[in-house]
């Protein structure tokens, strides 16, 4: 007889050969679907509703998403027949202090912008150099800390530019013509799980913890971009920026051989640079580099980890092309301008630096083709 484990085993289909295994039917509870699909959508609005509310009492408003799509569609318009533009390549501090619609009022035609938070401009700078059909000109702005460095925090954003499917265009061009424009909340800065993230939780023993930036910017669709007005209005939340960039200013001192690595990086960094305007001055591309202006804790940061004549002055005479260091120009010193948080200027500072930097470029280092920044 057998046993009762064995008379309760699950058959299965390989206990019928031959057979089809039957399909399970489910049944179907008898309820109102249709009152439980509009209650569900109603709990969905009342829910993103009640998180729009929170970040716009929080001071946010709509922008637009700085994904690897957004640089993409600026980085593909050469492609479709701008070579001949201006293009801006840097990290956020070019991203910030240059203003768009300030230089196309000034030129007549908006630069392309290309430079991207945290990352250094030197890959995107080679991909122009590598592109027989740019034949513009090209204005680089040097973030000390992230250019000789070579450090790229957003270097997805143009490793695979050209490889985008067309779903990822789709969903860009419904992101922006739906969601951006209308959701605060749309900022990875406000993302459930950043939030959660951020909280102060309890360290493990031996770890160490950082502060990630927190949200700075306020997009346009053409990538001009401004300082959130936060930064300049809430004193707390512009301190709170402070702390978050003094964070880096304090690392113990490099051993000797952190030293020569840091050398053999920088010096890396410059190579790859002289290699890249050589191949673009053979094109007749007209290149320039700016450093733009820092204060207080950054700037001596800056200035202690990478002095200008061991890290700028190197650059120039390996580059052999002009160089805006703004301490040079009265015009452009950090002290006519407003950095909040040291490293980037307000929107209205950004619109006068904007000026000054276009005057200086279009009159002491003019096109080779005659042509305006």
């Amino acid at each position: 007889m057998p046993s009762s484990t064995s008379s309760s085993r699950r058959l299965t289909a390989s206990d019928r050969p031959g057979v089809a295994q039957p399909v399970p039917v489910r049944d179907i509870p008898a309820h109102r679907w249709g009152t439980v699909l509009v209650c569900a959508l109603v709990l969905a609005a009342l829910l993103i509703g009640a998180w729009e509310c929170h970040w716009r009492k929080f001071g946010a408003y709509p922008g637009y998403r700085d994904d690897a799509m957004m640089w993409a569609r600026q980085r593909l318009r050469i492609d479709a027949g701008e070579g001949d533009a201006t293009v801006l390549v840097g990290s956020s501090r070019t991203f910030f202090d240059v203003q768009l619609p300030v230089w196309k009022e000034l030129s007549g035609r908006a630069p392309i912008q290309l430079a991207l938070d945290g990352t250094s401009p030197t890959t995107p700078l080679e991909d122009l150099a590598d592109d027989p059909k740019f034949k513009g000109r090209v204005l680089v702005g040097v973030a000390p800390d992230l250019f000789f460095t070579g450090y790229e925090f957003m270097g997805g954003n143009f490793r695979n530019y050209r490889k985008h499917s067309p779903s990822d265009w789709v969903g860009k061009w419904l992101s922006m013509h739906f969601v951006e424009p209308y959701l605060a909340f749309y900022d990875p800065d406000f993302a459930l799980f950043t939030v959660i993230k951020r909280q102060d939780w309890p360290l493990r023993s031996g770890m160490h913890g950082g502060t990630q930036v927190r949200k700075l910017t306020q997009l346009g669709p053409d990538r001009n971009n401004t300082m959130w007005t936060k930064l300049v209005t809430d004193p707390q939340y512009r301190a709170l920026a402070r702390r978050i960039w003094d964070e880096d200013f304090h690392d113990p001192p490099p051993s000797a051989a952190e030293l020569l690595e840091k050398k053999k990086t920088l010096y890396l960094q410059i190579a790859r640079n002289a290699a890249a305007v050589a191949r673009l001055r053979a094109r007749g591309v007209t290149v320039v580099y700016v450093r733009e202006p820092s204060t207080g804790n950054y700037v001596d940061y800056e200035t202690r980890e990478f002095p200008r004549q061991a890290a700028w002055d190197q650059l120039m005479a390996h580059v052999k092309v002009p160089g805006i260091y703004y301490d040079d120009y009265p015009q452009l010193r950090s002290d006519r301008y407003e950095l909040p948080e040291w490293s980037h200027m307000t929107q209205a500072s950004a619109e006068r630096y904007t000026r000054a930097l276009y005057a200086i470029l279009q009159q002491q280092f003019p096109p080779d083709d005659g042509s305006r920044w």
